[in-house]
């Protein structure tokens, strides 16, 4: 029989869709009011894997990731989504989006997003909101799954993605020797 207890607290982390970089500056301001200061930043890349979204936001998208220093319990995840949806819907211009955040969790084993769309292997965790496995740590490295999205798999963002681990792996630590 297994016994029932706490994971280990993720690490809070989003995937940013835009159009103007100043909206990386703004999300990071904004979630850090709720997750503490944002401590990992990846080097924001064109979003040319779909064009799913230019019909809302038009076309030469980036995407940037963007991590934060408070460890959050793993069933964090619907109300980061809630709060995230919250500020995209905010800050929305005649039911537009102005930036898409994509709000995950971040831990030894997994980079686990949460979305409003079902599938398959998708989780209802409630309020509309799933969670959606999207990589996973095997072998040394963070490794992609049939479904995962394609800019997560590429190799300078995996590469991003075990480099965060290793600070989340450390703040971990220190969280625990406290």
């Amino acid at each position: 029989m297994s016994i029932l207890g706490q994971p280990p607290p993720a690490k809070p982390v989003a995937g940013l869709l835009f159009r103007d970089p100043g909206w990386v500056e703004r999300v990071r301001r904004a979630l850090g009011e709720h997750l503490g200061a944002a401590d990992l930043a990846g080097k924001p890349f064109p979003f040319d894997c779909t064009d799913y979204y230019e019909g809302e936001f038009g076309p030469g998208l980036s995407r940037a990731f963007v991590g934060f220093e408070r460890l959050v319990p793993q069933d964090y995840l619907k109300d980061f989504k809630l709060l995230c949806h919250a500020l995209e819907r905010r800050w929305s211009e005649d039911g537009r989006r102005r930036v898409n955040i994509d709000p995950g969790l971040l831990t030894a084993e997994r980079l686990v997003v949460a979305t409003g769309k079902n599938y398959s292997h998708r989780v209802y965790l409630g309020e509309g909101v799933f969670a959606d496995l999207q990589l996973v740590y095997y072998q040394g490295s963070f490794q992609p799954l049939p479904w995962t999205y394609a800019d997560y798999k590429r190799p300078d963002v995996v590469a991003f993605w075990n480099r965060a681990r290793s600070g989340y792996l450390g703040a971990l630590g220190r969280a625990r020797r406290r």
